[in-house]
């Protein structure tokens, strides 16, 4: 079986467990499934644990535990690099700058005569910050996805769109966010309202990784960390399928617990569908100790992590956070330990990116390291 027909079955496989087992496990406790229908999402039936301190200082701890080992390495071996040749910011950049900053001011007040557009202003900003993005990486390096692997770039957006809306089809799940100022859009109005601003997602992610790439301080040393050994990878792949499937199954059931299966399920199905198939997997480089693509992945959507929420706060129609146990400590509208969902989020990014579009040519030159 070649690789592309190969990649469409592990596609497959990954869109109907996604798909299918939250709604079988709810079916099987009970629930009414017309609640996980509606659309646009507006009823919110899923009542969350109040704060917990000691859920929360656990979930701290477990979190620094696993991302300051990858900071203090990498601080250590921090190291000037090769300085960049100087190129002029290309005019496009300034364009995408000059977008999301009129943009901004016309999300976060109030005009009267703007009033009708206001809801749709989410995907300028992005839009701005992606040309933006890239500009900045083209007068770094005198490449980015935008002039040198355009196909891919525009091809990444409809992927991103249908890529996101899974993200809002497993959150009928948990009900960790919702949306305000849209109760009176049409289900037709919702749906392109919503899969503008989707659409950015990717193109957001992997081109900030790609500027990232392009310090030589960021992620320094973790090209050489520590080494992972991966033994029986077949046989750790099925267990992690598995475990990744009951999760899914009870994520309705017991949302308090289970959340974070929302960001994890895609991420490890299509792992383990490819480690059980012999094909290599976004972790096969930390057999080696090459941990710095990973890690300026996670990275590069916690940056973009901050900007969707500092957009969202001021805005008309946004979302609203209802995280169990750890919902205090906000920044923006987002409870502070909850951007750790981005750091496997944008691991996930390139997951589904190459699986659907296969390899960037930088990546398979192994310039990303």
């Amino acid at each position: 079986m070649n690789g592309h027909h190969l990649q469409l079955r592990i596609g497959l496989a990954c869109t109907v467990l996604l798909l299918g087992l939250p709604l079988l496990g709810v079916s099987l406790a009970g629930k009414p499934l017309t609640d996980y229908a509606q659309f646009p999402p507006l009823t919110r039936y899923v009542e969350h644990a109040p704060f917990s301190w000691p859920v929360f200082i656990a979930m701290a701890f477990l979190i620094l535990l696993v991302i300051l080992p990858f900071d203090i390495w990498s601080l250590i071996h921090r190291k000037t690099g090769r300085p960049t040749a100087a190129r002029p910011f290309p005019w496009w950049g300034w364009l995408g700058m000059a977008i999301s900053g009129a943009t901004w001011i016309l999300a976060w007040n109030r005009f009267s005569w703007f009033s009708h557009l206001q809801i749709f202003s989410f995907s300028p900003l992005w839009l701005g910050y992606i040309l933006a993005v890239n500009a900045w990486c083209f007068a770094r390096t005198g490449r980015c996805m935008l002039t040198h692997d355009t196909r891919r770039f525009l091809c990444l957006f409809p992927v991103s769109a249908a890529f996101w809306w899974f993200f809002e089809y497993l959150n009928r799940f948990v009900q960790n966010w919702y949306y305000v100022g849209i109760g009176s859009l049409t289900p037709i109005q919702y749906f392109l309202f919503a899969t503008f601003p989707f659409a950015t997602v990717l193109p957001a992610v992997l081109g900030t990784c790609e500027l990232l790439e392009s310090f030589p301080r960021a992620g320094a040393g973790l090209d050489a960390f520590t080494r992972m050994d991966l033994p029986r990878r077949k046989i750790l792949s099925r267990l992690l399928l598995a475990v990744s499937c009951i999760a899914l199954l009870g994520i309705g059931i017991w949302p308090d617990y289970l959340f974070p299966v929302l960001w994890l399920s895609p991420l490890f199905i299509v792992t383990s569908l490819q480690g059980i198939a012999g094909r290599p997997t976004v972790f096969s480089r930390i057999e080696h100790g090459r941990w710095r693509r990973l890690y300026l992945l996670a990275m590069a959507a916690l940056v973009c992590g901050f900007f969707w929420e500092m957009w969202n706060y001021g805005s008309l129609a946004k979302w609203i956070y209802e995280v169990p146990f750890v919902s205090r400590f906000k920044l923006f509208e987002m409870p502070l330990l909850g951007f750790a969902g981005y750091l496997p989020f944008g691991i996930e990014c390139a997951v589904l990116a190459d699986l659907t579009l296969g390899r960037s040519g930088r990546e398979n030159h192994g310039l990303h390291g």
